[in-house]
């Protein structure tokens, strides 16, 4: 399970007080996928980044009584100097992992052949987002964070590969999807929310979130 319990966050931008929430309460129980409608500049990737606990609070408390991975697309935790397989590897060791399965999970799924022995530094966007994602979906967590979907890739093989893996994995579990389209969140979520002006609107559906994401945005 993961809880917020009058959760608030803000920033100064430098010329205004930007809230991206304010008191908000929700929980996300395992086995229901949660997808989360968000306008561009609300503050999506600061919403996903708390729960996993990269970001704290200005009040409230969040409770995490679960594993829970990572943001897709998250570089803190790997070395640039260092090669996709050596990141692999240290990092299987911080959870408790057998490297070799992490190593071979992620060389077959990136699908990036010699670069994967060279050094991250040296990858394009899309080669680091197909790591990442890879090492994600290697470990094993209670909980996925996804900002925005499917990593920035033209790799047809990769995303179709990834992308079953993904469908997979909501067998045994629970996602949670930001993005500010709809359609990004059809094939995850179960439940729905809807963030505007500092406030998490909750719904059964997906459907009835569009509903009031395509009237505050749209309308």
């Amino acid at each position: 399970m993961l809880e917020f319990e009058n959760v608030s966050k803000s920033f100064w931008t430098g010329s205004q007080h930007k809230v991206i929430l304010d008191h908000v309460s929700f929980r996300v129980e395992l086995g229901n996928s949660l997808g989360i409608l968000a306008p561009n500049g609300t503050g999506k990737s600061t919403l996903i980044n708390m729960m996993a606990g990269l970001e704290k609070p200005d009040e409230g408390e969040i409770r995490r009584r679960c594993n829970i991975s990572f943001p897709l697309g998250f570089m803190g935790g790997v070395v640039g100097k260092v090669s996709a397989m050596e990141n692999a590897r240290y990092i299987a060791r911080l959870y408790g992992l057998d490297p070799d399965y992490v190593e071979s999970f992620c060389r077959w799924l990136c699908g990036l052949g010699e670069y994967f022995d060279q050094p991250l530094g040296t990858y394009s966007s899309g080669m680091r987002s197909r790591f990442t994602f890879s090492l994600m979906l290697a470990l094993d967590f209670d909980i996925y964070l996804i900002d925005e979907g499917m990593p920035s890739t033209t790799d047809m093989e990769f995303n179709r590969k990834a992308g079953e893996i993904l469908q997979e994995r909501l067998r045994t579990t629970t996602i949670i999807i930001v993005s500010h389209q709809a359609q990004t969140l059809e094939k995850f979520a179960r439940s729905a929310a809807v963030l505007l002006g500092g406030k998490l609107y909750m719904f059964d559906t997906l459907e009835e979130a569009k509903q009031l994401y395509d009237y505050e945005t749209q309308g």
